[in-house]
């Protein structure tokens, strides 16, 4: 009786909700889902590929493979591997590293980690590089620098612009010392490339560290990165170690370089083929070609005579144009850029320390031909103010500028600068970095600049830091725009030890658009029928771009001794 008490039994309601074995559980396709390494949550795998690799959650970054990454450049059908096979070399005799290395390709179906070619990028041609990280962590070797040093020459060769994505752990420690001599003959080849005057543009994703970081990674003409991308020399680890700190969070993301100057831009992985190909495309050298022979003067035109503005006599005092040119409302530098020019897109840093929000600049277009524009920026409100430290660059902001400069010199773009600011920053840190060399560098190479340049007073033309923008081969001012040597509130300290009279010292100092005019400081004045506005702002930019237009037809066809020799001689004579 008792040994069927402990016996087990089925009901009805058991043998109709029992779980069901094993074999019968549903069958999930391999591959349906992924999990996100930044949020790890599973997203369905479709919904990545489709939104770019980019986790649908979180919108953290998935690494891709060097083909996805080429799909997602190169226009379908266009791109033609180069060197597909390469040598494999174990030039250290490194025990093991032959058969990593075969077992790497054998499981990546990659004979190394990078892969080169021709491509086309909206149309345009370029040499295309690709690194990927699951070879041996995309290290650079002996192969990896040969494949992008024989893809640098072909370009080089060929005529072409040249895009390295790089993603690497830095530099390959199985090859010991050969490896770290890739360094040296990719930024080799490149140099050569550059002097060539062909176009570089390197795009940095996660990661990008080490030996790769300190070569060609971060030599391009234009440096683009992917948002949140690990990008330094040393790893976060060795850094954490040596200093034996906790390192801030963010520190060597993108967002990071960008701050410190060392990226122009920062381009979300949806916008990145459009972005390349507009950098291309501003880098034709035809379109100012074009531009030059579509807006040659008529037979008619030449036989006229110019129209020049005649300034309407005004009972307006010159302090009365200091407090114009300082209003608050006036038009900054980027409401010129974007009234009068196409396309801008704004690079960002001076490659040594720092973005200066008080300088922007970038590439445009002028009637379909590039430029390269540089504005001094004030801000609007009190927050914009800070971003731009009032319209005073430091010494980062000056060498921007001067990068920007030389990059236009490279590829043959005129230069159009904004000036508009109170003065240098004269603060300590400013001191401490160099803003007395930034501004004589900036008027030492301006003065050889083999391109046109043009320069525009559009408020406050304070000193030094206004000339260093303004070594052009013309020099224009907005009718209720000043240029002085200094403020005339310090003008009146040192000179009348007594700031209060400004508007005396104002008078006195011939810093008005028609002062300087009158002393053939300038060359012409943009008039103003009422004091400049953003609801008036159309009309001002229509008169200069009907002048820019004059000046580019003028200039464009001088020699590059004979601009030089201009701007020499406009300076010699003053």
């Amino acid at each position: 009786m008792l040994r069927n008490m402990f016996k087990k039994t089925y009901t009805v309601l058991d043998s109709k909700y029992k779980t069901p074995d094993k074999a019968e559980e549903p069958n999930i396709p391999a591959g349906l889902w992924k999990k996100c390494n930044k949020c790890s949550q599973p997203v369905y795998a479709e919904d990545v590929r489709s939104n770019f690799y980019v986790c649908p959650k979180c919108s953290g970054y998935f690494r891709l493979h060097a083909f996805q990454r080429i799909e997602m450049t190169a226009d379908p059908g266009t791109f033609m591997e180069w060197d597909k096979e390469i040598e494999f070399q174990n030039p250290l005799d490194f025990p093991g590293y032959e058969k990593k290395v075969a077992a790497t390709q054998e499981k990546t179906g990659l004979s190394e980690a990078i892969i080169t070619g021709l491509c086309e990028i909206g149309g345009q041609k370029a040499v295309l590089g690709v690194m990927d990280a699951r070879f041996i962590m995309s290290s650079m070797g002996r192969a990896v620098g040969e494949k992008i040093t024989r893809a640098v020459e072909e370009a080089t060769r060929q005529k072409l612009p040249v895009v390295l994505f790089a993603c690497s752990g830095g530099a390959r420690m199985q090859e010991g010392i050969v490896s770290l001599m890739q360094m040296a003959k990719t930024s080799a080849a490149l140099k050569r490339h550059h002097e060539a005057g062909q176009l570089y543009i390197s795009v940095l994703t996660d990661p990008t560290t080490g030996g790769v970081t300190a070569s060609f990674a971060m030599l391009g003409d234009v440096i683009l990165a992917e948002p949140g991308a690990l990008i330094g020399f040393a790893g976060p680890r060795v850094i954490e170690q040596t200093i034996g700190q906790k390192l801030p969070e963010g520190f060597q993301r993108s967002e990071f370089l960008l701050e410190h100057g060392f990226i122009d831009k920062i381009v979300p992985r949806n916008e990145m083929k459009e972005t390349l190909s507009r950098i291309i495309r501003f880098h034709n050298p035809d379109t100012q070609k074009d531009f030059y022979v579509d807006n040659q003067p008529t037979a008619e035109e030449e036989g006229g005579k110019k129209k020049h503005f005649r300034l309407k006599k005004n009972k307006r005092s010159a302090w009365d144009t200091v407090l114009l040119s300082r209003r608050g409302d006036r038009p900054v530098a980027s409401d010129y850029i974007h009234e009068i020019f196409d396309d801008f897109m704004e690079f960002s840093g001076d490659r040594y320390y720092k973005d200066d929000g008080a300088i922007v600049g970038g590439i445009a277009t002028f009637h379909g031909m590039p430029v390269t524009v540089i504005g001094q920026e004030k801000g609007k409100n009190t927050k914009d103010n800070i971003k731009r430290n009032f319209g005073m660059p430091s010494p980062e902001g000056y060498r921007k500028a001067l990068r920007l400069m030389k990059q236009a010199e490279a590829f043959h773009r005129p230069v159009v600068c904004f000036v508009d600011t109170p003065g240098a920053f004269c603060g300590l840190e400013a001191e401490e970095r160099g803003q007395g060399e930034a501004i004589a560098r900036n008027l030492f190479e301006m003065a050889g600049l083999t391109v046109p340049v043009l320069s525009i007073v559009i408020g406050e033309g304070g000193s030094g830091g206004a000339l260093a923008m303004a070594v052009g081969n013309e020099v224009w001012m907005m009718e209720n725009a000043i240029y002085s040597i200094l403020s005339p509130e310090g003008f009146a300290s040192i000179l009348y030890k007594d700031s209060k009279k400004a508007s005396d010292a104002a008078r006195v100092m011939k810093i008005t658009a028609k002062d300087l005019l009158d002393l053939f400081l300038i060359e012409r004045i943009i008039p103003e029928e009422e004091p400049v506005t953003g609801e008036n702002i159309s009309v001002v930019a229509e008169e200069m771009d009907k002048a820019m237009g004059e000046f580019f037809i003028k200039y464009l066809a001088m020699s590059k001794e004979e601009l030089v020799n201009q701007r020499y001689e406009r300076f010699r004579r003053m």
